[in-house]
């Protein structure tokens, strides 16, 4: 049976406590490291069992998007390793991992169980007051993307949108300079498939780099991916740091936020994205909304335009995420206007909005409930066409029930 959407790699399990200090000496202080599977802590599965059930774990990677799309009445698949294990064949993060996306209706059947490497895994020092801890991210089984294995899955599922998490974390995903990740894209339009990917490189001090000019070595692996892609959104850091490594020269740092987006959302446009008869939509999130960028299958474009959320009201619980629900609100709506979308007739501003809706519900809703805001797509889309902002959380809630 056909599903609207399929995404792939990068399953994770975000175990946050308190005492996890050693992440300070092995990515510093507030860093945030991709770390070899050597290094992984010695925690039996039991102990990380234990944590689990006491509520310390979140589903990382498409557990911050499948289950919101989900929950609209999308049909939703998700094709990640695991690692092999002792409950019920997957390991303690595995089994936890996908039952959290069942427990969602999404269809799990392209689950790949890794014989030897143990799921991906971030351990995360969960401080108070203002200062980050140390982010230590061991990607694991997501390493060992085998495209061969997803791609009888997409040839199965016949997904109306491809969605592959991350570009830049996985090292047979990245491998040949990032060239087979772009032909299995490309291979997925010639299935029929919309594609949108993400980049995800971690980096320690991103403003240190983006003020240095320095290019950073993961994101030349978007240079023959994104051409491929219908959709495309990065935050405004990456974005400098995107340039700086795919621009002539580095990103200018005497443009303000708004100049410098529009800015890099022309330099896309020239650097990959020519006439090829297909509707493209790209963009930069803010703190505060998105800026967008369309491409018409005639080749017509405009200027970017900012797309400001109307939905900012609330306390922020946790970050973590937030660009992933951005997409998943995205694409929510591309996949329910997908004929519009390919005409270049849908309402490209509103589509961003919708990013802008799942992003804010999901970031201000406490971390033992992170998808329990959203709705059926019609009531989302009765709120994304309500005019005007509101006030609270409690008004924008009380909009979707």
């Amino acid at each position: 049976m056909a599903v609207d959407i399929l995404i792939l790699n990068t399953a994770v399990v975000d175990l946050r406590r308190p005492d996890f200090d050693f992440t300070d000496a092995l990515v510093g202080k507030g860093g945030l490291a991709k770390c070899k599977t050597k290094d992984m802590p010695g925690y039996s599965q039991e102990q990380i069992k234990q944590w689990i059930d006491e509520g310390f774990a979140t589903a990382g990677g498409p557990g911050n998007t499948a289950p919101l799309v989900a929950r609209t009445g999308l049909k939703v698949a998700i094709g990640v390793n695991l690692g092999a294990g002792k409950y019920d064949g997957l390991d303690a993060q595995g089994r936890y991992w996908y039952d959290a996306m069942a427990a969602n209706g999404i269809d799990m059947s392209a689950t790949h169980i890794h014989p030897s490497l143990p799921t991906g895994t971030t351990f995360i020092h969960s401080t108070t007051g203002g200062d980050r801890g140390g982010i230590a991210y061991f990607p694991n089984a997501n390493h060992d993307f085998d495209f061969d294995v997803f791609r009888a899955a997409v040839e199965r599922l016949k997904p109306r949108i491809v969605y592959y998490m991350y570009s830049g974390l996985s090292d047979r995903g990245d491998a040949n300079g990032g060239n087979d990740l772009a032909d299995f894209i490309r291979w997925c339009r010639e299935q029929g498939a919309v594609t949108i990917a993400d980049s995800h490189t971690l980096t320690g001090d991103p403003h240190r780099l983006i003020a240095e000019g320095k290019p950073v070595k993961e994101y030349k692996l978007l240079s023959p991916l994104l051409p491929e892609l219908d959709l495309f959104f990065t935050s405004s850091d990456e974005a400098k740091l995107i340039e700086n490594t795919l621009g002539r020269k580095p990103a200018r740092n005497d443009l303000d936020e708004h100049a410098y987006n529009i800015q890099f959302l022309e330099f896309l446009t020239r650097r990959f994205w020519q006439d090829d008869d297909r509707t493209k939509l790209f963009g930069v999130t803010v703190s505060d909304g998105a800026y967008e960028k369309h491409i018409l299958p005639d080749g017509r474009t405009e200027c970017p335009v900012k797309v400001t959320s109307r939905f900012m009201a609330g306390e922020v619980v946790d970050l973590v995420g937030a660009g992933d629900s951005f997409r998943a609100g995205l694409i929510t709506y591309v996949a329910s206007n997908l004929d519009a979308f390919r005409k270049g007739r849908m309402d490209f501003q509103q589509a961003v909005q919708a990013g802008n809706l799942f992003a804010s519900l999901y970031i201000k809703a406490p971390l033992g409930d992170r998808y329990g805001n959203i709705r059926p797509y019609p009531k989302m889309l009765q709120v994304l066409r309500t005019p005007g902002g509101f006030e609270s959380m409690d008004a924008l809630r009380r909009a979707l029930d």
